[in-house]
């Protein structure tokens, strides 16, 4: 069997971007060293030039496209009144984005900021109370926005699968996640569940917040599986009947409900690993300077208006959702398109993951890197890296904590096999959601197989990357 320390090394490569010299642990399980050289600074500013205004140009005729045809999509998706921009009109049909703006302004800006002045409050007089405090402002704010039915469901989620884990076995864990996802898709529970809340709205948010609690119960549950807590290291295992009692069970449920009810992360993440937040939670907290706070807060600003700007001048969503539309665009309004959609998708994650870590450095914590722009990245491969490094890390910390609980080579993809079976359900899961909820037809046709092309991406970057041991 290699050792946990081994597993360790292996995890912190394959975390590691990727810069042209690994560092020395590293080395042993990258297979190249890549080699970086320099174009001529005058080619690069005519690559730049040239990227530059074929964008420019692509959005311009998707925008000339837009307003030509914007009777006949305002009949048919409801364009709302501008406000962003005077005397333009705003395309609200991509539901994510309409979906978060509605609830921070509603109610999440406003529990962020009230979790903020009570972390800060309690970093400074009692700082040693701050994971309990973190806890119980949690469970209350899910509370305000979920119900008490939605946070006894969460809570139940959260049992079952802490239950599970007691028997230190990760298969079982896996298959628990896999039978309380799909029971949200039951007919059943669904109606049963939409009858708690007036609005819609509400139910998807309990939806979305159960599903990346699952995601958070799965990393406590293999870290547990793998070096149970009451142990004391990740070297020593200790057989299952040391482990037996009401006291070291309190405390896992009071460790995995802080994780799972941290308020910044909670609904939306990005997904943060069990290792890291419980590393990080307990070291203190360091003085933000005013500066750093407000700078933060323009960059989210600037972010925000550069997103609906995007959606007042060109009706991307309404006009991919209409195969109509599609079939007439000229060339360079359909790159346009492309562009446009990728470009919105890039913008909108780093409003949304942009916002949360500003909260979650201000605890103190080092939330996972924020995206990197879609249009200098040229592999799929990067995309798993750089855009949603939670997700990313997630993948990795579960593929680690799989091998050192059943041991072999590193490269052997029986560790991956659980991973390969929840990542498409998962993934596609979400998607539906999202479909269902949007009301957007043409999306479902492709759907189903993105999920695979990512879960295919990801096997081959971490096979790339584990080749060398």
């Amino acid at each position: 069997m290699v050792s946990s320390n081994k597993c360790l090394d292996f995890f912190d490569a394959l975390s590691l971007n990727e810069h042209c010299y690994p560092r020395t642990q590293a080395s042993a399980f990258m297979p190249f060293k890549w080699l970086q050289t320099s174009l001529p600074r005058l080619e690069m500013m005519a690559y730049w030039i040239l990227s530059f205004f074929s964008h420019f140009y692509a959005f311009y005729q998707l925008h000339k496209f837009s307003k030509d045809h914007e009777s006949s999509l305002d009949r048919e998706v409801q364009l709302e009144r501008g406000f962003l921009i005077w005397g333009f009109k705003k395309d609200p049909t991509d539901f994510e984005w309409s979906f978060w703006n509605e609830w921070a302004w509603r109610s999440l800006l406003w529990s962020l900021i009230g979790h903020a002045m009570v972390s800060r409050l309690t970093a400074h007089y009692l700082p040693q109370y701050r994971l309990v405090v973190y806890m119980i402002y949690g469970v209350l704010s899910a509370g305000w926005l979920l119900g008490v039915r939605g946070v006894v469901l969460l809570m139940l989620h959260l049992s079952i699968s802490l239950a599970v884990a007691q028997l230190r076995s990760p298969a079982l864990s896996w298959c628990c996640s896999l039978l309380l996802l799909s029971t949200l898709n039951i007919s059943a529970v669904q109606d049963l569940q939409r009858g708690w809340y007036a609005s819609e709205e509400q139910y998807f948010l309990l939806l979305f917040s159960t599903a990346v609690c699952g995601l958070r119960c799965i990393s406590f549950s293999l870290e547990l599986c793998w070096s149970p807590l009451e142990a004391g290291g990740p070297n020593h295992r200790c057989p299952p009947l040391q482990n037996k009692g009401l006291k070291p069970l309190i405390s896992q449920f009071y460790k995995l409900t802080a994780y799972c009810f941290y308020h910044p992360l909670f609904y939306n993440g990005p997904i943060m690993t069990y290792k890291d937040f419980s590393e990080q939670v307990g070291r203190p907290v360091c003085k933000i300077s005013m500066p750093y706070v407000l700078g933060g807060i323009l960059r989210l600003c600037i972010w925000w208006c550069l997103a609906e700007m995007m959606i007042h001048f060109m009706y991307m969503h309404a006009i991919q959702g209409n195969e109509t539309y599609l079939e007439v665009l000229p060339p360079w309004a359909l790159g346009g398109l492309a562009l446009a959609l990728v470009q919105f998708f890039f913008v909108k994650y780093l409003v949304l993951f942009g916002s949360v870590s500003l909260f979650v450095k201000l605890d103190g914590l080092d939330s996972p890197a924020l995206p990197r722009c879609v249009s200098i990245m040229y592999s799929f491969t990067g995309m798993w890296r750089h855009f949603d490094v939670g997700l990313y890390k997630w993948l990795i910390r579960c593929a680690v904590c799989l091998h050192g609980c059943r041991g072999g080579a590193l490269h052997s993809s029986t560790p991956f096999l659980p991973l390969c079976l929840f990542c498409p359900i998962w993934c596609f899961w979400v998607e539906s959601m999202w479909v269902k909820s949007s009301g957007k037809g043409c999306l479902s046709k492709a759907g189903p197989l993105w999920p695979f092309q990512c879960l295919l991406s990801f096997i081959a970057s971490l096979r790339l990357a584990s080749s060398g041991t």
